[in-house]
Order: C-alpha cells, then structure tokens, then sequence
C-alpha cells in the first residue's frame, strides 16, 4: 500500500449540499435520490456546519407517516458536532478513522474549506485495489 496516498483522487464532490434553513423533506429526498448516506450541511459563508446522515432523517420522516405533514428544516435534524479528515492525511490515516467511529462518510476539508465527502466504499475498494 502507499502510506502516502492523500485523500484528494477519492473524494466524491459532486454529491449533495445542504442548507441549515433547507425543508428536511427535500433533503431526505435528496439524500435518498442522491443514493447517499450523508450530506454536508453548508452554511452561506461556506461553513460547514453540520451534516445530516440518513439515520437523521428518520425521526423527521417517521413524523411525516404518522401525521401526515413534514415540519422542520436541516438544521432542526442535522448533527452539528462533525468529524471531520482534512484533505492531507493518507488513506491508512483515513481507514483508522472509519475503524475508529461507525460513520459511513467524513466531510474532508482542506483548512477550513469542505472539498468532499469520503465515503467508507470508495475507500474501501480503493485498499483493495493496492493490496
């Protein structure tokens, strides 16, 4: 395996960003078109401020069933506090990571700028490829 390989050929950039005052029925809807596990909350200064993972949208979605109506926006169901890689770190770094937490993507930055989003898959099948 490389050690050095950084994360930057893995990122997936071209998925879905969130809004905090976004309706949560049009996020659950992209997370669930987009075929994705999580989202990056982005905020209008380009901050991330939180993500919303599909296990988040359960709550606002099983309300939905019950009566019928979707209330809340993003931000309501978001997780604010995020666990994030930056962009420089090598792909081993990132794998202890996923050992490390149960998280199916990280938001990865470089400084404070969201670049993408890393899921566990393409990381996975990115291991494969150099064992």
């Amino acid at each position: 395996m490389s050690a050095h390989e950084t994360l930057h050929g893995l990122l997936r950039a071209d998925g879905p960003v969130l809004a905090p005052d976004m309706p949560i029925r049009r996020a659950v809807a992209m997370l669930v078109g987009g075929r994705v596990s999580a989202a990056p909350v982005i905020d209008d200064s380009g901050a991330l401020v939180g993500i919303l993972s599909q296990k988040d949208c359960f709550r606002p979605t099983l309300n939905a069933s019950y009566y019928q109506e979707w209330k809340g926006n993003v931000v309501d169901f978001m997780t604010p506090r995020v666990v994030t890689l930056q962009a420089g770190i090598d792909i081993a770094d990132a794998a202890e990571a996923f050992l490390a937490h149960s998280h199916r993507a990280f938001p990865v930055l470089e400084g404070d700028r969201f670049l993408g989003m890393l899921h566990r898959s393409d990381l996975l099948q990115r291991l494969v490829e150099l064992s």
